[in-house]
């Protein structure tokens, strides 16, 4: 009674897009009460942690092709209940048993088990038109680092910031350092902790900015350029990234951090106007005024027929950016879909003083250099704190 599991998704999967698990048997699909059946487990930590018990049992009968195609992504995106910046390495381990079940007449019969190997998850989604199960290694030239780019970005010498890394070793090329290379041909080297099996994380944080903790390069300063480049060994890895330390603008910068398609963050520097506007928010009654208990009637010069309850406010951030080329369309794309965004407001290295954010921008008319050669956008968020505290 064979079965087969005939699709997977990729050994490393976006689980908020399809994560499909097909199966399929060439006997006894035509049986009474026939069914698929996909056991799922899931789990964090290491390789080895899976448990003995499934998280779930699903149940499929076959499709008008004979087979079952089960989609898990929800299931695994629901365990990820965390936010990105709590668990910066924020991955599951997943995989699935799989068998049939079908009634003889007197008893349920169930066939052999066929075994999935074992997927990491990560809590970001795919694009249109990628295929199902495109592996994660394809999605973006600048892989392994968990970015869409765009290739050339700024930076101020004051600023810190990490890039992530996956480090997977499930049947991808493995990471194992990052080569910095900058202005007047100095070099430096950051290497990754090597992945095993009993290694918990999956996606490790490197330096990208000149302040941070680790960076290896200590040229810099306005006007020098750098780039950042993943080495398997001696063999590159992917595109590389450049970066230009630029000096201080006209306008306060504003520095923006959000959750990418790949559950990693991006961050950009609005350079020009940015403003902060504050609202307040009530409801008003009437309340009675006197002094009813007494033995005559009066009122207090104080007292108001107009009473506030209720109150609290809201902040609006309005930001810009400097003149841009196209390149950086795609990531704003994923800033405005974002469910996760930051202002950093300390610009300091290993700064914890983040502000959380809710774009309130809905759309923006995305230019191209043919007509609108460099290009400047506005965009508002509302602060995800009120200026009182209320739980």
């Amino acid at each position: 009674m064979p079965i087969t599991i005939i699709q997977t998704p990729a050994s490393a999967s976006l689980s908020q897009s399809p994560m499909i698990f097909t199966v399929s048997s060439s006997t006894d699909v035509t049986q009474s009460q026939f069914q698929y059946l996909l056991d799922l487990y899931y789990w964090s930590g290491s390789l080895t942690n899976s448990s003995s018990a499934a998280n779930y049992t699903l149940a499929k009968y076959p499709n008008n092709s004979s087979v079952g195609i089960f989609d898990v992504s929800r299931v695994i995106n629901s365990t990820f209940s965390d936010s990105s910046y709590a668990n910066t390495s924020y991955t599951k381990y997943v995989k699935a048993n799989s068998y049939y079940r079908y009634y003889n007449g007197i008893e349920y019969v169930t066939s052999s088990i066929a075994s999935s190997s074992v997927i990491v998850a990560l809590d970001g989604y795919d694009l249109f038109p990628n295929a199902i199960g495109t592996p994660l290694q394809s999605q973006s030239i600048y892989y392994p680092f968990l970015t869409d780019g765009p290739g050339s970005q700024s930076v101020y010498v004051e600023h810190g910031g990490t890039l992530s890394v996956y480090k997977g070793n499930l049947n991808t090329i493995i990471p194992t350092k990052i080569v910095y290379s900058g202005s007047g041909n100095s070099t430096g080297i950051y290497n990754l902790v090597a992945t095993t099996n009993l290694t918990t994380t999956q996606i490790e944080q490197v330096p990208y900015c000149p302040n941070e903790s680790g960076f290896p390069l200590t040229l810099l300063g306005s006007g020098d350029t750098y780039s950042i480049q993943a080495y398997s060994g001696s063999v590159s890895i992917g595109s590389k990234l450049n970066f230009n330390i630029e000096c201080r603008k006209k306008y306060p910068n504003v520095r923006i951090w959000w959750k990418n398609r790949y559950g990693q963050f991006d961050k950009y520097n609005f350079n020009g106007v940015s403003k902060e506007q504050f609202n307040t928010e009530s409801r008003v009654y009437q309340p009675q005024i006197g002094n009813w208990n007494s033995r005559t009637f009066g009122y207090n010069s104080y007292d108001t027929s107009i009473q506030r309850y209720i109150v609290d406010s809201n902040e609006k951030l309005t930001v810009n950016t400097d003149w841009l080329d196209e390149s950086y369309n795609d990531i704003f794309k994923q800033l405005l879909v974002s469910e996760e965004i930051y202002w950093q407001y300390n610009e300091k290295a290993n700064s914890q003083e983040l502000k959380p954010l809710a774009i309130d921008t809905t759309s923006l008319d995305f230019k191209t250099h043919v007509v609108d050669k460099l290009i400047q956008y506005t965009i508002t968020f509302s602060l995800g704190q009120g200026f009182k505290l209320i739980l």
